[in-house]
């Protein structure tokens, strides 16, 4: 089972031995979301399905999970999606994206929360697959078997907006993934309003990867959470960015360094700066 991670030469090995595998591209853009499925067309993994991040893989605030722009969707509904695409209990899922792993994330954690443990990202994506000489596919998925994904107890936790502001100086720490930036206030391309949740500290997602692509070394990923925390417990940490999407690879990284698996803040900034009352910080002000 492959839980975190996955090399394109483990996936092709999986793949040779006629293991039950599903792939999923999530490639995507949030400011253009028509670019997702045209990407995926253009060119993706052999036998991969596409899932898009705003439609399949959000709900509404009507579901009444939680607010910010990319609501979670029920449990439910990811089962049922799943299942109709091929994945059962027993299915090792592989998720990727041109996106250094932004997109792709958010499905790795939907899976998770719905009880499957077998669901890894493909270290590299699409540009390390192609990279090691592997053949890529164009057009439209092939129709597979639908079958039932059964949901179990979920391996994941979240807070809402109410249990976060609780936490507020009170031992949690709360590690912001956006651009700086954006978590420095000085721009807000999304939002209306700019700035960051007091006490948050702020890593980009993207500084989880090498220049290649690939994640860095686990060991690396470690040394740099650790000092980001600067001795507080990683057991506390809480993941936010922008709407709940781009938190999920410092997730996912904390995860590969050995550090254990984290809570997510699905409402993030979004959430927090609409609702009325909460604090809002700007600059490194605390």
């Amino acid at each position: 089972m492959h839980t975190t991670l996955i090399t394109v030469t483990e996936l092709s090995h999986l793949l040779e031995r006629g293991e039950r595998v599903r792939i999923f591209d999530c490639s995507g853009d949030l400011m253009n979301p028509p670019l997702g499925l045209e990407m995926f067309l253009k060119s993706h993994l052999p036998g991969a399905h596409y899932a898009d991040v705003q439609g399949d893989l959000c709900g509404s605030v009507a579901d009444g999970i939680n607010a910010g722009r990319h609501p979670l969707p029920p449990r439910e509904r990811v089962a049922e999606w799943m299942g109709q695409h091929g994945v059962d209990n027993h299915t090792q899922v592989v998720v990727y994206d041109q996106q250094q792993a932004n997109y792709c994330a958010r499905l790795w954690w939907l899976l998770k929360w719905c009880g499957h443990e077998a669901v890894a990202v493909l270290d590299g994506g699409l540009a390390a697959w192609q990279a090691a000489g592997h053949a890529v596919s164009s057009g439209p998925a092939e129709a597979v078997p639908a079958c039932t994904l059964a949901l179990r107890d979920a391996r994941v936790d979240w807070l809402t907006t109410q249990q976060v502001a609780a936490s507020l100086g009170k031992g949690p720490v709360i590690v912001d993934a956006r651009a700086r930036p954006r978590y420095l206030g000085e721009t807000e391309p999304l939002d209306p309003v700019a700035g960051h949740i007091p006490g948050a500290r702020n890593r980009p997602f993207q500084l989880n990867l090498q220049a290649d692509g690939l994640f860095k070394p686990a060991a690396q990923l470690r040394e740099e959470f650790l000092a980001l925390l600067a001795g507080q417990d990683p057991a506390q940490v809480i993941h936010q960015c922008g709407s709940g999407i781009s938190a999920i690879p410092n997730l996912l990284a904390m995860e590969v360094a050995g550090l254990g698996r984290a809570r997510l803040y699905p409402g993030s900034w979004s959430e927090w700066c609409n609702t009325p009352g909460l604090p809002c910080a700007k600059g490194d002000e605390a």
